[in-house]
């Protein structure tokens, strides 16, 4: 059972992964990298503001971000035995640093698929170091993620401010999405 279970959580993310691989929002499939990259980086300045708009006590903070990690494009499937897999960029006083992938698997009461966009915001420079130096980095294990919890009539949580990381989902519908991405999984991409 337990290989039955890891053979399908396998076959989910690599699903995912050939998905998120040939993904043709605003890149066609088969562009050279710089194209692709230039695509992304189109991405994750629309998720940016998109953040904003829903979300905009996250002015402050992305202003006094170290660094901020963007997924604009997160997909997620599932039938029991899920996964997730998107690409993003690390931005440093606005500019591109880095380019990295995320993945997780999951297992439960899943069905169906959806699309979310994940920003991590390092808030000071040691926690933004520490990513920075890692081999891959996972939510929960190397840091605690605090996701900000904002909307239209609440502010972000003062003890949030303080916190190392911090960590916004939105689905791409829009909607503020209340879930803990432990376990998620951050590689940097050469």
């Amino acid at each position: 059972m337990k290989s039955k279970l890891l053979l399908a959580t396998a076959g989910v993310c690599a699903a995912l992964i050939g998905a998120g691989c040939t993904s043709t929002t605003s890149a066609g499939v088969g562009q050279d990298p710089a194209a692709e990259r230039r695509a992304l980086s189109a991405n994750v300045d629309g998720a940016l503001t998109k953040l904003q708009a829903q979300a905009p006590d996250s002015a402050k903070l992305l202003s006094n971000a170290r660094g901020v990690l963007v997924f604009p494009r997160v997909l997620s499937a599932g039938l029991g035995v899920g996964g997730s897999y998107g690409k993003g960029e690390l931005r440093v006083n606005n500019q591109t640093v880095d380019y990295y992938s995320t993945a997780a698997a999951s297992v439960g009461l899943l069905a169906g698929g959806d699309s979310k966009a994940v920003y991590i915001l390092f808030m000071t420079d040691e926690a933004l170091q520490k990513f920075r130096d890692s081999k891959g980095w996972t939510v929960g294990a190397d840091a605690s993620v605090s996701l900000a919890k904002a909307g239209v009539y609440t502010g972000v949580d003062t003890q949030t401010i303080k916190e190392p990381v911090v960590g916004y989902v939105l689905t791409n519908a829009g909607a503020m999405v209340n879930i803990s991405i432990d376990g998620t999984k951050i590689t940097k991409i050469s």
